[in-house]
């Protein structure tokens, strides 16, 4: 079995990393912000429905700075476009999510 870090299409909770993803494992932290932009500022980001630089995504944060690659994930999850969202309100649980009509009828017990 290959490693998945090395190969070019790492996925993540719906983002695409590629080699950004061994590229942040393999970092030295602490780092600030700055530096991730300096030294993969224009790894592309693909998700479902587009795609952003990781200097794009991280502009929304320019003063963070992350102990550790899990730390550098999490913002970059948290401020990715909608276009990673997928299907906005979609939920596969009952009852349907705010705004989500259901194409089953109410069942009573």
């Amino acid at each position: 079995m290959s490693d998945p870090t090395s190969s070019e299409r790492v996925r993540e909770l719906g983002v695409e990393f590629g080699s950004l993803a061994h590229q942040l494992d393999q970092h030295e932290y602490p780092a600030t912000c700055e530096e991730l932009v300096g030294s993969y500022g224009r790894a592309v980001l693909r998700f479902q429905n587009g795609e952003q630089t990781l200097e794009e995504v991280l502009s929304l944060v320019p003063e963070e700075q992350f102990n550790s690659a899990t730390e550098a994930r999490t913002a970059i999850f948290s401020n990715v476009s909608e276009g990673a969202i997928g299907r906005k309100g979609y939920s596969d649980r009952t009852p349907p999510a705010l705004g989500e009509q259901s194409e089953e009828a109410d069942e009573s017990f």
